[in-house]
């Protein structure tokens, strides 16, 4: 596919997003979900097309800090120093929410997991969105991650509005998600990143 054609790819899923709609998209993970994660109708079809309970969080992708402020509370220090030492890239971490921020992309809980994908797809789409859009993985809650495409229109085709085929192909490997809202980072799911890594450049 050659740059025009990404470049009218990426459009067709923002204005997909810009109307309520739900894409997918590769990340440096997996492949994800995404919709505006202020656009209650379009989260609704998330947890639809998941399968997925109401009471489980969405994880939120932002293209720049200035993303975060919109979904959550003023990063503490131990936040700020995990963001540069591994954003962009395979770390999530859980901050206190905004008071803005929906409550079915948190579940009802006054948090929110937010990263930054290493993978200029996703970010492109939140930076043209001008707004975070959702990053929960691209396949039925309970199945398998799904990592091949033919496999993503199988089951999700009919589904979503748009299934991006552009860009790097995911590395496969779940982000490592890390709790910063106490005094110490606190491991939740083992990914990408260890937890060696993570209280090393915590400080």
């Amino acid at each position: 596919m050659n740059t025009r054609s990404r470049l009218i790819e990426l459009e067709e899923a923002v204005r997909s997003l810009n109307s309520g709609g739900v894409v997918v998209f590769p990340t440096d993970t997996l492949y994800g979900l995404g919709a505006d994660v202020f656009s209650l109708a379009a989260l609704q079809r998330i947890f639809s097309i998941k399968g997925r309970r109401a009471d489980l969080a969405l994880p939120v992708l932002v293209a720049g800090l200035d993303q975060v402020e919109a979904v959550a509370q003023p990063m503490s220090a131990q936040a700020q120093r995990l963001a540069e030492r591994f954003w962009p890239g395979p770390l999530t971490l859980v901050m206190r929410r905004s008071p803005d921020l929906p409550g079915l992309v948190t579940g009802g809980a006054d948090t929110v997991a937010v990263r930054m994908p290493g993978h200029p797809v996703p970010l492109e789409l939140a930076r043209r969105l001008g707004r975070p859009i959702t990053g929960t993985s691209a396949n039925r809650s309970g199945q398998p991650d799904l990592l091949d495409l033919s496999a993503l229109e199988n089951q999700l085709g009919n589904l979503v509005d748009h299934i991006i085929q552009t860009g790097p192909v995911p590395a496969g490997t779940a982000s490592t998600i890390v709790n910063v809202t106490g005094d110490t980072p606190q491991l939740l799911r083992g990914g990408a990143i260890s937890l060696e890594e993570i209280l090393e450049a915590a400080g």
